[in-house]
């Protein structure tokens, strides 16, 4: 596994982490023993970056990543986000007493002290630019309760807008084949103000694992059978808000180009693992394989010779129809 600088907070952190929303809840049912095992082997493999949020199984996820930080001796850099839980979801909610309250839950859920980084949970677009958003989190952070604090973001331009507040040390943005628009502009503007990019949704919802065809079929309580349309959350979130159809199409052309050693989930990663000013890519896993094949693409040759094939795929497929979107 290799590591990366995360920000300028000392920290070096895994280049692949792993996202824990698969292990809370909305994609199907997991076991709590598959969930602990998929840590588990996240941790054996080099893993040490743990990216969860409160309202993941209403904190399931934070539990389950707590009873592992109770078993290991290993550092753990674990994010979470807040925000979410509040409803309505609106600007208003944004206050000090209740992302406050969010953060005590957490800390109790996770059984730690402090948190390392909370990122504000996909915000209202208003919210990225506001100062009174950043006094209130350095608020929390001067009363000891978390040590830095970042934003995920659905759109470019909320990244930007919360990127010029210095004590902002993360965005966490989905950047994947089919998801290219951070690269262009927002990816200088964070390294230039040494910004940490947390790179979600990387393999699209599973469709860049290869494994799904025209006849595939989700469970009622996996967002990738209710929210195909964004009937729950921003439609972004679930295959990266792309045609199902074309992305199979994608998908087979992608096959065409991988390397003969790499799976397409290998090829996927290390696409995005390509780009310098990512700091960590964080696949999820619901159990032990899932884990163990996520971590192989750190570990695998450059794809520099194929990256203007993928732009070709998704300037084709994807760019006249969600460039703008986000």
């Amino acid at each position: 596994m290799k590591y990366r600088e995360f920000s300028n907070l000392g920290w070096k952190v895994s280049e692949i982490g792993i996202g824990c929303w698969a292990i809370g809840s909305e994609w199907g049912d997991v076991s709590e023993n598959d969930a602990k095992d998929a840590l588990y082997a996240s941790l054996d493999n080099g893993i040490n970056f743990f990216d969860t949020a409160d309202v993941y199984g209403d904190g399931r996820s934070e539990k389950i990543i707590g009873e592992v930080l109770k078993n290991t001796k290993e550092k753990i850099y674990v994010a979470t986000k807040a925000g979410r839980r509040l409803n309505p979801h609106n600007a208003d909610g944004y206050n000090l007493k209740n992302i406050e309250s969010f953060i005590d839950r957490s800390l109790i859920n996770l059984g730690v002290e402090v948190i390392d980084l909370v990122q504000l949970h996909c915000p209202p677009s208003e919210i990225c630019g506001k100062k009174e958003t950043y006094e209130m989190m350095d608020e929390i952070v001067k009363k000891g309760k978390i040590n830095y604090y970042g934003v995920s973001v659905e759109k470019v331009s909320e990244a930007l807008d919360a990127i010029k507040y210095p004590n902002v040390k993360s965005i966490q943005i989905i950047f994947n084949v089919f998801r290219q628009k951070p690269s262009e502009i927002f990816f200088k503007e964070a390294k230039k103000n040494n910004v940490a990019i947390i790179a979600r949704v990387p393999l699209a919802s599973g469709l860049l694992t290869g494994k799904m065809n025209s006849q595939s079929s989700f469970p009622e309580n996996d967002h990738r059978n209710y929210n195909i349309n964004g009937d729950a959350f921003d439609v972004g979130e679930t295959f990266s808000g792309i045609n199902f159809a074309k992305g199979l199409e994608a998908v087979e052309e992608l096959k065409k180009i991988k390397p003969s050693d790499f799976s397409l989930t290998d090829l996927s990663l290390k696409w995005i693992l390509s780009h310098p000013e990512v700091t960590v890519v964080i696949p999820g896993a619901k159990n032990k394989i899932q884990a163990e094949l996520n971590v192989k693409a750190s570990e695998l040759n450059e794809i520099n010779s194929i990256k203007d094939n993928i732009k070709e795929i998704y300037n084709k497929y994807f760019k006249k129809d969600i460039h703008s979107n986000w």
